[in-house]
């Protein structure tokens, strides 16, 4: 159980979710994200949206399911599974760069990477959300480096970017490496500039929709 008082100044919440809007960037660039007006206070006496977007729609996670029709759709994730010890790794990589294998061990100095734990890898790219180059030109891990994660049997990798995987990868090596792991993906992170501390506990909760391979999350980091 966390226990979070807001009256102490040694704790900070910290809101790494993107907030979801008609103009963000999406790769289903047909299937931008839609919030319809339904019922108004003037006329029903209330006000009430209808949304209409892709569950890997701005800060979202990806489930097994999205790469493995035997893999646990997004509902099946057991609860305890969205809260857990993160590691942050400050790995700045410019357009199209690859996070490497080397570049997590030598992070693995200050913070060592431990089995259940969360890895959130802050690479500087959420600097670019709001450029034509987010989608396109992001850095990805290489598949060592996922391997890597998998291998000390993380339970989440978060990246400051749309797309976990290289953009020349369309094979999406490491979506296919970490999911059938029961790794999850969390991606479109932001406000990791604001976490000043290599350890933290990560809070990311997705909607429990039935039978989905993802879906958006509120993402928040815990410090002291």
């Amino acid at each position: 159980m966390i226990n979070v008082h807001a009256n102490n100044d040694h704790v900070k919440i910290i809101d790494l979710t993107q907030t979801i809007r008609h103009e963000m960037h999406t790769f289903e660039a047909h299937v931008k994200p839609l919030t319809i007006p339904w019922a108004k206070m003037d006329i029903h006496g209330y006000e009430s949206e209808l949304i209409f977007m892709s569950t890997h729609t701005g800060t979202h996670m990806d489930a097994p399911y999205h790469f493995d029709l035997a893999g646990k759709s997004i509902d099946e994730i057991q609860i305890d599974t969205f809260v857990a010890d993160a590691v942050l790794l400050n790995i700045k990589k410019g357009a199209k760069g690859y996070v490497t294998k080397d570049d997590i061990v030598n992070c693995e100095k200050k913070a060592r990477i431990s089995r259940g734990n969360a890895v959130v890898i802050s690479t500087g790219w959420e600097a670019h959300a709001v450029k034509n180059d987010y989608l396109s030109s992001n850095p990805g891990l290489s598949k060592a480096a996922a391997g890597y994660l998998a291998s000390k049997k993380v339970s989440m990798v978060g990246i400051d970017t749309a797309n976990i995987d290289h953009p020349s990868d369309s094979n999406f090596t490491v979506h296919k490496i970490l999911l059938p792991k029961g790794v999850l993906i969390v991606e479109n992170l932001c406000n990791l500039r604001r976490i000043k501390q290599t350890s933290f506990r990560l809070i990311v909760l997705p909607l429990k929709i039935k039978g989905a391979s993802g879906s958006p999350v509120r993402a928040i980091a815990i410090t002291e």
